[in-house]
């Protein structure tokens, strides 16, 4: 997974021991840094935008002031400032970044959550690899499990786990199917199964699948599993406190899954790409990510589970530093922010800076393939590992 020129974000930090977890934030689009985490109140005003800034719970610090739960949490992650994605189109984006290798047409190299899954497989009969909502551009396969094969996709979820009638699909037999004839069908397909392998030999494709079948069954038939997903056993407080939004309710589902025994979960985020209004586009996309994700991490480390549990926010790239006529921002591929938080990750850590106008980085950067180095280096999947397939 590494070259020589790919480091760690945090190698001077030891692996927590004992088994990983991972929630990746992916805001897809592109998040403005300007606006969020990296903004420049000393530039002139078409760099500098409409919002102001505020003081962090770090030194010397300051945040855009639309984000004050991250500015009175800064001491809680880290923000990395100089990261350059590479790539400035969407699809091409999502796939280098949630994987850390660029584009290649003769192979789809897999996520980091199929990685996952592959190096550790099943826990709990929970899915190990989950999405979130599906906001992931797949133009280029972003976010699948490519040359791993179809039995180490995510688990994706789609819908909104705030609303009333949320549930997952994928969990639930079908109207007039009770457990007991999903076990009878079960039993035929092993049979019907059994009686193939008789007569040929099934090649790993399709013994891959099978094991995704029967991985399948077990979560359909597991009270654990279904109470895992059910938002409605947690206390009214706590969905308070991550907001009843879909992405707050997200989160908390997310946290709900790594401790019920899922490996990584993805929670995916839409409508980031501001072309056109960017100020009043981020007045409503801010705050649930503001409210949730440092709540995450506090929820996390009352539970004692940060420790054992990376959470990063990713997103395709950042954006222009010059306001457009129609008040947005465009695709910026040479400066953007990456946040890390757990896993015995730094806090209070701003790592890199940008120039006067956010335009790029003033020294050292970091790239996708780095951003995949640390999350495999805290996961505990070594940089050399490979895959026959």
């Amino acid at each position: 997974y590494a070259s020589a020129a790919e480091q760690s974000l945090a190698t001077d930090q030891p692996t927590p021991k004992g088994e990983m977890n991972c929630i990746l934030v992916w805001t897809r689009g592109g998040t403005s840094h300007h606006d969020t985490l990296d903004p420049k109140p000393n530039a002139r005003a078409e760099v500098r935008g409409e919002f102001g800034v505020i003081p962090t719970a770090l030194p010397g610090v300051q945040f855009s002031d639309r984000v004050p739960h991250f500015a009175r949490h800064a001491d809680k992650f880290a923000v990395v400032r100089n990261l350059n994605s590479i790539h400035g189109a969407h699809g091409m984006a999502d796939a280098i970044m949630l994987s850390g290798w660029k584009v290649n047409p003769a192979i789809v190299y897999p996520t980091y959550g199929s990685v996952v899954a592959r190096e550790r497989g099943y826990r709990n009969n929970m899915p190990p690899f989950v999405q979130l909502g599906n906001e992931v551009d797949r133009l280029f396969a972003g976010g699948t499990s490519g040359y791993l094969g179809v039995a180490y996709n995510p688990f994706e979820i789609p819908g909104d786990p705030n609303g009333e009638e949320f549930r997952v699909r994928d969990l639930s037999p079908p109207g007039g199917v009770n457990l007991a004839r999903v076990n009878l069908r079960r039993e035929a397909l092993t049979a019907i199964d059994t009686l193939q392998r008789g007569i040929e030999r099934r090649p790993p494709a399709l013994n891959a699948i099978d094991e995704h079948y029967r991985s399948a069954f077990n979560m359909i038939t597991s009270p654990a599993t279904q109470r895992a997903f059910n938002l409605e056993e947690e206390h009214a407080g706590v969905r308070d406190e991550y907001g009843r939004t879909n992405f707050g309710q997200s989160c908390l589902l997310a946290r709900r899954l790594i401790e019920a025994g899922s490996r990584f979960v993805t929670v995916s985020n839409g409508g980031w790409d501001t072309h056109e209004r960017n100020f009043s586009r981020l007045e409503n996309l801010l705050p649930p990510v503001d409210q949730a994700f440092p709540t995450l991490i506090r929820d996390l480390e009352g539970r004692g589970l940060l420790q054992n549990t990376l959470v990063v926010w990713l997103t395709d790239f950042g954006r222009t530093p010059v306001v457009n006529p129609a008040s947005g921002r465009d695709h910026w591929a040479r400066a953007g922010i990456a946040v890390f938080a757990g896993a015995q990750t730094p806090p209070g850590n701003i790592i890199g800076e940008t120039d006067a106008e956010g335009g790029e980085s003033t020294g050292k950067e970091y790239y996708p393939h780095d951003i995949a180095a640390t999350i495999y280096s805290k996961l505990g999947v070594p940089l050399e590992t490979t895959h026959v397939i």
